[in-house]
């Protein structure tokens, strides 16, 4: 029979692991991300320290946190397992997909958008900003295609991470990869054409400046378009190499 300072404890301990969990949620803490020391958890929580070490206890339990001997507690991968589903193994080995892909991302990104324009706080602009002047800075450089990829995506996910929505955070950072495969894909084949690159760069600028400005149906339409414009860019592309393939063939004699 439990006593009541057990009973106590446990609620105790509850809290605490509910407001750890609400800060990973909101995107405070991150996966892999350190959780900082007792003592600052303790004083920023303002609990005892049994009560942090039986909330860390729960989040184990939970697979939400992991402990290693002498490094400490980190944010656990919590979407990793689940995601290598054959369906997930197939949506990446399918070159189609890329653009049923850009479909998803158009209408996820064109709403987180609006949302980061109408719910962004002065902090959030503050990272939107430093994503955007990092990618910015990448274009004068020597910088592999990869690179910008994951400039452009980081550019893109300080948005979402600025509407404040953490389902929808949550949905488009577990298809990380696959959106990287998407943006390694329009800059390494948009990239290194000026009139393109030129395009992308100015649809950037249009969804930065709505977003910051608190502008959400222009922030939303830019997304939407700046989406849409690379879709159609990679279409023609792609068609212009077949052509070249099928002009190539006649060539050689093979039609």
């Amino acid at each position: 029979m439990q006593t009541a300072n057990q009973e106590s404890s446990r609620q105790v301990a509850d809290v605490v692991a509910e407001r750890i969990e609400r800060l990973i949620v909101d995107g405070v803490l991150k996966t892999g991300q350190a959780l900082p020391s007792e003592r600052r958890l303790t004083d920023k929580l303002g609990v005892s320290r049994t009560a942090l070490r039986e909330g860390l206890k729960l989040l184990r339990a939970r697979g939400i946190i992991e402990t290693a001997h002498g490094k400490g507690s980190f944010v656990a991968s919590l979407t990793a397992q689940p995601m290598l589903t054959p369906m997930m193994h197939l949506l990446g080995s399918q070159p189609r997909t890329l653009y049923d892909l850009f479909e998803v991302r158009a209408l996820l990104e064109a709403e987180s958008a609006r949302l980061a324009a109408l719910r962004g706080t002065p902090a959030d602009f503050v990272l939107i900003t430093r994503r955007y002047e990092e990618m910015l800075a990448a274009h004068g450089k020597e910088t592999s295609a990869s690179t910008h990829a994951r400039l452009d995506h980081a550019f893109h996910l300080a948005i979402c991470e600025a509407s404040h929505n953490p389902v929808l955070v949550h949905t488009l950072s577990t298809l990380t990869d696959l959106l990287l495969s998407s943006v390694f894909a329009s800059v390494n084949n948009l990239y290194h054409r000026e009139p393109q690159k030129r395009v992308i760069d100015r649809q950037h600028a249009r969804l930065y400046n709505a977003v910051t400005g608190k502008l959400p149906e222009q922030a939303k339409k830019a997304a939407a378009d700046h989406i849409g414009s690379v879709c159609a860019n990679l279409r023609e592309i792609e068609q212009e190499e077949q052509r070249l393939v099928r002009a190539t063939l006649r060539l050689e004699g093979w039609e």
